[in-house]
């Protein structure tokens, strides 16, 4: 299979004074992860990092303010979309649920489709993601890149995030959520401020995940009502585009209609 070679591997676009929206474009929709960056006055913070097909630090720092500034990398949760360039940052923060899975990761470590079990196939196209050709990447991102060469490479916490904690970058701070349900420790960032809610996989505006290993729906369910409780004023998700408060009770009230049959 022969596909071209992307002009550019990550895009970019400013979300407000200090946040930045990364994505990998040329990554199937279902692992197109939202990545961002949140530069604060006393040290900047990127949430998630993608695939890890090309590193990701170079890119930020091309985006960021004061590239010498610290930089700490949080992990919403550890699939494979989401801690692909962790190793590439000093500071490596996630829940203690997953940090065994984000230094070695067990997972899907594969852009080929037939390393994915039929299961999990099927539960993505039943969840509404479109078919995935035999690769999860419509273009390489350099002349002669072998797909096969492909490693998640993982990395160890340097330290932990449980429920209560609170990420501070000097002007912006934000309190820890363990939003399991999708995976086990899964976490959210909540800003009280702002009402600022980065809800990583837990809630997005497209199909979520919720039968697949590791995942729980009555862990999703207590998510739910944790999420219903906030005032919120934006959702930064982990997938498609943000969305208000009035939106996120329409998608939480959708599938807890599913799940109660």
């Amino acid at each position: 299979m022969t596909l071209p070679v992307a002009n550019e591997w990550y895009t970019s676009k400013k979300i407000d004074d200090h946040t930045t929206l990364i994505l990998e474009p040329h990554v199937h929709v279902l692992e197109q992860a939202n990545m961002f960056l949140v530069e604060g006055s006393a040290r900047d913070m990127i949430l998630d990092t993608g695939m890890g097909i090309v590193p990701l630090k170079p890119f930020l720092d091309t985006l960021r303010s004061d590239p010498d500034k610290d930089i700490i990398c949080v992990s919403s949760h550890t699939h494979i979309d989401h801690i692909g360039c962790v190793h590439e940052f000093e500071t490596r923060l996630v829940h203690p649920a997953e940090a065994d899975e984000m230094a070695k990761p067990s997972g899907l470590s594969s852009l080929y489709r037939d390393d994915m079990s039929a299961r999990l196939l099927q539960i993505f196209l039943d969840a509404g993601y479109p078919p995935i050709d035999e690769l999860l990447i419509d273009a390489v991102p350099y002349e002669g890149y072998d797909p096969k060469s492909y490693v998640l490479r993982g990395a160890p916490a340097t330290g932990l995030l449980n429920e209560g904690d609170v990420v501070d970058l000097g002007d912006h701070t934000y309190t820890v959520l363990h939003l399991p349900g999708h995976s086990p420790g899964g976490i959210g960032l909540f800003e009280d401020a702002t009402g600022v809610l980065f809800g990583a996989d837990a809630i997005y505006d497209g199909p979520l995940i919720y039968d697949g290993p590791g995942m729980s729906i009555p862990d999703y369910i207590k998510t739910f009502e944790k999420l219903k409780a906030l005032e919120v004023s934006v959702v930064h998700g982990g997938h498609d585009p943000s969305f208000g408060q009035d939106r996120m009770h329409q998608i939480i009230a959708h599938y807890e209609a599913i799940w109660r049959g």
